[in-house]
């Protein structure tokens, strides 16, 4: 696994915007390598943020969105279109406006999808989902992700891995159903650290100073099950994108000029 980096934006509408003309490039390079890329989204503000810059950043139109798999690190167990869904924000924030595969877009199933009020199953089934779509150089039951992009909470917390929870303590499964979530909505569908560390690229993305501390403990060796985004570890690289006031706490041995 790889070491955190941490880069430093002056605000979050600065840290959004330049996390969109990051992953234009990372995308697009993997495309000119492979053919394809792959991308895990992420939910909340921040993530949302990135997929609105990204719809209007003129770079936008140099990936061939019809070559890219995209994935979700966790979903609300909601219906489908619901506003709180990461799918339906998603989708208004971007893939509304390219032109995506919908076989490439994989979502998690709704609380009034094919499997009804049943998490677990929409969790292996999005399981089984990724385990057909894995190849044999991935090692292992989930496809090396390009890019998986992940909020942090303020207790630490990623996708829907919360601390001391059994999500966090989960070795064998790449995907997970989570009851009696902390944060409403109570039940989601999430992704386990395992899944997470199969990505080449994690980047943990947050501001605010209610996080400040978070990211200080995250960064300066907290073991996961007490503060998962410690976890939350690249192959190939980690990069934490922060603005200042989720920064204020970092560790000096990690804190960048401001960018």
């Amino acid at each position: 696994m790889s070491n955190p980096q941490v880069v430093v934006h002056r605000d979050g509408d600065l840290l959004a915007a330049a996390a969109a003309a990051r992953l234009v490039t990372r995308i697009v390079d993997a495309q000119a390598a492979r053919g394809s890329a792959s991308v895990v989204l992420t939910g909340g503000r921040t993530g949302t943020a990135v997929l609105e810059h990204l719809n209007r950043n003129a770079a936008r139109d140099a990936v061939d969105w019809s070559r890219v798999d995209l994935f979700w690190g966790d979903e609300r167990f909601l219906p489908s279109g619901h506003a709180e869904r990461n799918e339906t924000q998603a989708r208004a924030a971007l893939l509304d406006h390219v032109s995506v595969d919908p076989s490439r877009v994989h979502v998690m199933e709704p609380s009034d999808g094919k499997f009804g009020d049943d998490p677990e199953a929409a969790a292996a089934e999005y399981a089984s989902l990724l385990a057909s779509l894995a190849r044999p150089e991935d090692h292992g039951d989930v496809p090396s992700f390009d890019v998986c992009m992940l909020g942090v909470g303020e207790e630490g917390h990623v996708a829907s891995v919360f601390p001391d929870s059994p999500a966090v303590h989960e070795k064998e499964r790449s995907v997970v159903a989570v009851r009696n979530c902390p944060k409403p909505p109570p039940t989601r569908v999430s992704l386990t650290l395992a899944s997470v560390r199969s990505a080449q690229e994690v980047w943990l993305m947050t501001t605010g100073e209610a996080k400040a501390a978070a990211v200080a403990m995250a960064l300066d060796g907290a073991g996961e099950v007490q503060l998962p985004a410690a976890g939350a570890r690249g192959r190939r690289r980690t990069l934490w994108l922060l603005d200042s006031a989720a920064a204020s706490a970092v560790p000096a041995l990690f804190k960048p000029p401001l960018a």
